[in-house]
């Protein structure tokens, strides 16, 4: 597994990947306490990342609204279900629990999508940041509330 680090305006990301893909973004927030630890299993590559980097630049500047990297997605079945609806929600829309569960298959399984969102290991590039509860009220992000709303209104900006 290769790692590099990428400081952004919304947070320190940790890249994590190998040659099937990129596996993971951590977010390095201050919704998370302490900083993400980097497995000493990882070897710092920071060329292996170099595409990746070009696209999450491009779209913090607003430039790219589909990422094209390949992924190395490990989750259960329905997690992957889950988020391969993700990446379909158009950038700067919003989509509610609910209608992810509709797409999935199951209406009532809008906890579960929620709890699948959690697990997301990708955020950013898969969107799940796009979701939200069916009141209309940002609910449950893994980087915390604020960046959640930060992200949605750089869309918007952007759109």
């Amino acid at each position: 597994m290769y790692y590099t680090i990428l400081d952004t305006m919304f947070c320190e990301m940790v890249l994590v990947g190998d040659e099937q893909g990129l596996t993971n973004i951590y977010l390095n927030t201050e919704h998370i306490n302490g900083k993400i630890e980097i497995s000493d299993k990882w070897i710092l590559n920071n060329d292996f990342f170099v595409d990746i980097i070009n696209e999450l630049n491009e779209y913090i500047s607003g430039e790219r609204k589909v990422f094209s990297v390949k992924l190395n997605l490990e989750g259960t079945e329905f997690q992957k279900k889950v988020w391969n609806e993700l990446i379909k929600i158009p950038y700067g829309k919003l989509y509610t629990y609910k209608q992810i569960a509709t797409l999935v298959g199951n209406e009532n399984a809008s906890r579960a999508v929620g709890t699948a969102n959690n697990k997301n290991p990708i955020p950013i590039i898969i969107p799940c940041h796009r979701v939200i509860g069916s009141n209309g009220k940002l609910v449950g992000y893994a980087g915390g509330l604020k960046l959640k709303e930060q992200l949605i209104n750089h869309e918007c900006r952007y759109k």
